[in-house]
């Protein structure tokens, strides 16, 4: 697996600092729609080959380690008049730099590799420490977030420096980096900048719950987010605290961790959910979901010998984990998915791999085989492993960040390797963030502590009760079976969680005469009631239907009173769709070249077919709003709609009655993308949708293009729209098997209709006065075999 991602970006990325896997090319930065913050990782360094050097020696490439090195020497430069992240950088170039740093004057060492290697990499390192340093000219000392490689912070050329606020993670993940760069070097300034960053962020620590902010104002130490978790953040801020302890031997950083962990445990954890609470009310929630960044904390815990929780914590992310196939970016308190994507995060591989250290439990190699697997079956692609755009559908991101090859496949190796199967002994080093590697030895180093003044007076600190050394696990479970006791009830949980059910209504008198349910926007008589009570329509641009009441404009007090009871159970009708909220669909295209590879996200609808229960294929759009005057065409056929005019359950009809067996609406705002905008959820409207039996679903205006391309680019697409993507070796089988076998299976388990196209007859259409020229889709279906491929042929009848 490594060696697929890493030789795809070989040869298709270097020396771009990432591989692009579904366009099997390197991002540039600059020569790339910007993606916003994430960019900032970005420096034009190579950054996957700098980030993955010790991963190679790890994985016992050191052939390949060698001629890396050689790489980077020879084309890196480190001058480039680019903005990036401090934090990104330090944790990822500089981190990844003195990593291959210490394997090769490890492999040196052993006069088995890298004989000619003379500190150059370390030479590196001392470079892009000090054109980081100008990040850290504030007056608290807490780095700006951003600098300019060639040009520093706050000039002209810079292009940053006028930033206020920073993350707690990205003013407190400094240390393990820069201490060991001083303790190389010999140079004490970057480690007492990196101290000096940890000392502010302790000062401003909340006092009465020792909790810190999410994010912190550099100037003034204001907290501008007061918000306080274990995610994103704030995440490593606490790692590095425990960290800088094992590695430069300071107990100070000790002290500081266990106040901190004394409070994440009284007030975040929550067995086993981590909850993000109020710096100055703990005991007040801040919001009811979790991003997938914790999934680090239950390694955190066992390094610290807090097991238990860690085990809880960390079989709750393993049932959600299965639930989705990968943890969400964000998910609810009740395991539903928050925000949906997953850039392939190693978090999760880490803690397996560290509680397996801890308790020997082969329980944790089975989870290390189900992350396995589902990176293969799910994200694996021709030029690489892809992001999930959505865990719900399985569509792809065009990213492979360069902490997958620098984290996850060295904590996957690491959890399945046996002692002989590593060069070298890892428990002499300690991981850091991004999983690189620093000797231990650096803790006997020269330390630069001397000149730092009143840095460790601590004297309010009272740490009798604190434990100095780690329990030993085998102690800890005497009984085998006590790992499993904790975990099973969490997977039932886990397991039986379900959105809750409407609460029942008493019936009663004094109910409005027009019930929400009931409520048709296009019905005349029920816009007439609205106005009697008070209430007006307002038709939105992007297609929804916004209602307003004005008592003072209702023709009674009992009126406006009947208004009011009608605008409650509107909302209360339109949070329980909220509660309700559908998954999104996929339509994927199976035919070659894509083989499945091409995963649109599609949105559902509140009514007709449950495509988790049956999947269908596509044509051409057409408004539908009218009655279909081409239903010969349609008749046992799947309509391609164009969203606006009318009501989407409106269409349904139309289409269904004149005997399509389907259709797909597609967004009718230029531009609109399942990127930018939320899930579209297609709801009724507002009578009962029960007549509606064929499946509907929705397609952004960016991904119903693509589809159109396809059809456009390939006279034969084979397309399957289902609940969620198929494995793409499935489909290539039946695809194959369809092309060439004589003998289908009837009883194929999959159980997706797939449907012939022929694009045949342009159909005039008038909008606004203007005629325009677009063909029609005859659908025909062969239904004597349970997968019919879907094809598509252009004809010119001129």
């Amino acid at each position: 697996m490594f060696d697929h991602a890493y030789q795809n970006y070989m040869d298709h990325a270097y020396p771009a600092d990432e591989l692009m896997p579904l366009t099997c090319r390197g991002r540039v930065r600059g020569l790339e729609p910007s993606r916003g913050d994430v960019d900032d990782a970005l420096g034009k360094f190579s950054l996957t080959l700098i980030d993955t050097l010790d991963t190679l020696v790890v994985l016992n490439k050191t052939v390949e380690f060698e001629a890396a090195v050689r790489r980077v020497l020879k084309d890196v430069k480190l001058d480039n008049d680019i903005v990036v992240s401090v934090f990104e950088t330090n944790i990822r170039v500089l981190g990844g730099l003195l990593g291959g740093h210490s394997m090769a004057i490890m492999l040196k060492k052993r006069g088995e590799r890298m004989l000619w290697y003379q500190d150059e990499l370390l030479h590196m390192a001392k470079e892009l420490g000090h054109r980081l340093l100008p990040a850290f000219n504030t007056s608290s000392g807490l780095p700006y977030p951003r600098v300019n490689l060639k040009h520093g912070v706050g000039g002209p050329e810079s292009r940053t420096g006028t930033e206020t606020d920073t993350c707690t993670a990205c003013a407190g993940t400094i240390i393990l980096e820069f201490a060991a760069l001083s303790r190389f070097t010999g140079d004490p300034v970057f480690e007492v900048h990196a101290r000096r960053a940890l000392d502010f962020l302790w000062e401003k620590r909340q006092r009465n719950s020792n909790l810190v902010g999410t994010t912190i104002n550099i100037h003034s130490g204001e907290w501008v987010r007061r918000d306080s978790g274990v995610g994103a953040g704030i995440d490593s801020y606490y790692e590095y605290l425990l960290k800088a302890y094992v590695l430069l031997g300071d107990d100070l950083f000790l002290q500081r961790f266990n106040i901190h962990y004394a409070s994440i445990m009284k007030y975040i954890s929550q067995p086993p959910l981590l909850l993000d609470v109020h710096i100055h009310k703990p005991l007040l929630p801040a919001r009811t979901w979790m991003d997938s960044l914790l999934a680090f904390f239950p390694g955190l815990q066992v390094l610290k010998g807090d097991i238990r929780p860690a085990i809880e914590t960390h079989e709750m992310l393993y049932q959600v984990t299965k639930k989705h196939n990968f943890l969400p970016e964000a998910f609810t308190t009740d395991f539903r998915v928050h925000w949906a994507q997953h850039p392939l995060r190693p978090e999760f591989a880490e803690s397996t791999y560290f509680l397996y250290k801890a308790t020997g439990d082969p329980y944790y190699l089975e989870v290390g085989r189900t992350v396995l697997d589902n990176l293969n079956r799910y994200a694996r692609v021709p030029c690489g492993f892809a992001a999930m755009k959505d865990v719900r559908t399985g569509s792809h991101e065009d990213r492979m960040d360069s902490f997958f090859l620098a984290e996850m496949f060295k904590y996957l190796f690491l959890l399945f390797a046996d002692t002989e199967d590593l060069p070298f002994d890892v428990e002499d080093y300690i991981f850091t963030t991004e999983a690189h590697l620093l000797p231990l030895s650096l803790s006997v180093a020269p330390s630069s502590a001397a000149t730092l003044g009143n840095a460790t007076s601590e004297g309010e600190v009272d740490d009798t009760n604190f434990d100095w050394t780690c329990p030993n696990t085998r102690l800890l479970f005497p009984d085998p079976a006590y790992p499993r006791n904790l975990r099973d009830p969490i997977r039932s949980a886990v397991d039986k969680s379900c959105p809750r059910p409407l609460p029942y209504r008493e019936p009663g008198m004094g109910r409005a005469p027009l019930r929400a349910q009931d409520f048709m926007a296009n019905n005349p008589e029920h816009l007439e009631l609205l106005r009697r009570m008070g209430v007006s329509l307002i038709h939105l641009k992007d297609g929804r239907v916004q209602l307003v009441q004005h008592a003072t404009q209702a023709v009674s007090a009992v009126a406006a009173e009947d208004g009011m009871r009608f605008m409650q159970e509107m909302m209360e009708l339109s949070s329980q769709q909220q509660k309700e909220q559908l998954p999104p669909r996929a339509i994927q295209i199976v035919s070659h070249p894509y083989f499945g590879r091409v995963v649109l996200t599609a949105g559902p609808a509140q009514f007709g077919t449950d495509l988790s229960k049956s999947s269908t294929g596509v044509s051409h759009p057409y408004s539908g709003c009218s009655e279909l005057t081409n239903g010969d065409f349609v008749q046992g056929r799947i309509a391609l709609l164009q969203r606006g005019q009318c009501m989407f359950a409106e269409k349904a009809r139309h289409i269904q009655r004149a005997g399509a067996i389907g259709g797909i609406v597609i967004d009718d705002n230029e531009g609109s993308s399942s990127d930018t905008a939320p899930l579209f959820q297609m709801a009724g409207d507002g009578r009962s949708t029960d007549d509606v039996h064929v499946p509907i679903l929705f397609l952004f205006h960016k991904e119903g293009n693509i589809l159109l391309r396809a059809l456009k680019e390939y006279r034969e697409v084979e397309v399957l729209l289902s609940d969620k993507a198929r494995d793409r070796g499935e489909i290539q089988d039946l695809y194959t098997g369809f092309i060439f076998s004589t003998n289908n299976d009837s009883t194929n388990e999959m159980h997706e209709l797939t449907l012939n196209l022929i694009m045949v007859l342009p159909h005039l259409l008038r909008s606004q006065g203007t005629l325009f020229c677009v063909p029609e889709i005859i659908i025909l279906l062969d239904t004597h075999i349970s997968h019919t491929v879907l094809k598509i042929a252009f004809f010119n009848p001129f």
